[in-house]
């Protein structure tokens, strides 16, 4: 071979590795930046969540105030200074996906709508919204991840999946799950190429997020069992209620943001921050109903429910529904996953009453997998997250069971998957009414 040619021929072999080496530092150094904010934006989280009991004890009747005001004023930052930022944030990570525009995914995903997103989230949860942070730390990874990719040229579809999964990986110290969401939710493909570059970016933040938390389990260690072939019929019993019960949620949330008729469809269309402050007193009236168990993510409340307390009462998850679906579509920024988990596992406790109570803590986990799969129309990232979460591999089978008996039941009152029909709005947005 002449000289000639081979050198040019190890040029473009130099010029590939520094591309591929490029692509996959791009990626890790995503991965570690989005697990650093996720574990910031969790610290300030639970900060936040306890300012919001300390209020609510020292003055009981805060929320009448705290919450229409907040609501109002959250909902008018976010549309004038931060606009994108409204809802869970998985919708825009979406859309941008779809999008080819640079620009345009700039204004779902960028730095700014990711600054407000935080900071706006952090405010609902000192308000007392029943909102997560999950959904939120999903639009930030893309984010990230988009930014970070500006420093080379690579494919930005890949980079907001891998952004979206590593924000589920640190958000719940779920690597896993976070890998399973990306591919399932966000991409719904799987491409070789892009994928081993999305599953390394989910397990750096993954591991940033032991490294710095340490390897612990969101809702601790559960010990539920299903014991015999007779406690089996709480599989199919969970998973047809759970997955009604959480299509409803979804169908009610698209209907009421994307297809409200009329003159009220008008006027909640013209007046956004009044919607939001009525929202906002309805959620606090609820609360007192609640005796407060609806203000923030609904974790303890989960928790104490799979480790065998019932003092969450009977109504928990069915208040917690109506508070979730108050803040979801009052236009405030802030997921649904934690939220979803907690009124899961509320309505667990109430189907839990048709069996023996030795299967008090097994009924509330399916219920809890079943209801959430139902919201949000993801089966495998379901059962594999709450797995994750509770480190009970031993219900992994009726678990799995649960979430696609709700995933069908679920598609028969919302036909399409909530973020995917959300998303829509940002692809192409509803003509005015």
């Amino acid at each position: 071979m002449p000289l000639g040619a081979k050198t040019t021929r190890y040029r473009r072999l130099g010029s590939l590795l520094r591309h591929r080496w490029r692509r996959q530092f791009v990626f890790l150094m995503g991965g570690v930046v989005t697990a650093l904010v996720a574990i910031a934006f969790t610290i300030a989280a639970d900060h936040v969540h306890a300012a919001n009991q300390f209020i609510r004890a020292q003055w009981p009747y805060a929320p009448l105030i705290l919450c229409p005001v907040g609501f109002g004023l959250l909902v008018f930052l976010a549309n004038r200074y931060f606009p994108n930022s409204q809802g869970s944030g998985i919708p825009q990570a979406i859309a941008a996906r779809h999008l080819d525009d640079p620009s345009a995914r700039e204004k779902l995903i960028g730095l700014r709508v990711a600054i407000g997103k935080i900071f706006l989230t952090l405010g609902g949860l000192l308000c007392g919204a029943s909102i997560g942070r999950e959904g939120p730390t999903v639009q930030v990874g893309a984010a990230v991840m988009f930014t970070v990719g500006r420093m080379s040229p690579l494919r930005q579809r890949g980079l907001i999946v891998a952004g979206a999964g590593a924000g589920i990986a640190a958000a719940f110290n779920a690597p896993l799950a976070g890998i399973i969401f990306a591919i399932e939710e966000l991409s719904r493909s799987f491409d070789t190429k892009t994928s081993r570059l999305v599953i390394a970016a989910v397990l750096v933040a993954g591991l940033i997020s032991v490294m710095i938390l340490g390897n612990y389990s969101y809702f601790g260690k559960s010990d539920a069992t299903l014991h015999g072939i007779d406690a089996w019929i709480v599989v199919p019993v969970c998973g047809v209620l759970g997955g009604l019960a959480g299509g409803l949620f979804s169908r009610l949330l698209v209907v009421i943001t994307r297809g409200i008729h009329g003159r009220i469809g008008r006027w909640y269309k013209r007046n956004p921050i009044r919607f939001a402050v009525l929202c906002g007193l309805a959620f606090a009236v609820i609360g007192f109903l609640s005796q407060g168990s609806v203000y923030g993510t609904g974790y303890d409340q989960a928790r104490a429910l799979l480790e065998g307390n019932e003092g969450a009462g009977w109504s928990f998850g069915l208040l917690k529904f109506g508070a979730t679906l108050l803040s979801s579509v009052s236009g405030l920024p802030g997921g649904l996953f934690s939220p979803s988990l907690a009124a899961g596992a509320g309505f667990g406790m109430n189907i839990a009453s048709m069996f023996s109570p030795e299967l008090f803590k097994a009924v509330v986990l399916v219920g809890m997998v079943a209801y959430f799969t139902g919201v949000v129309q993801a089966p495998i990232t379901a059962f594999v997250i709450v797995t994750e979460m509770t480190q009970n591999y031993g219900m992994l089978v009726p678990l799995m069971g649960a979430a696609l008996i709700a995933y069908v039941c679920s598609r028969l009152v919302c036909p399409k998957s909530v973020y995917h029909a959300l998303a829509e709005n940002y692809l192409t947005p509803p003509s005015p009414r």
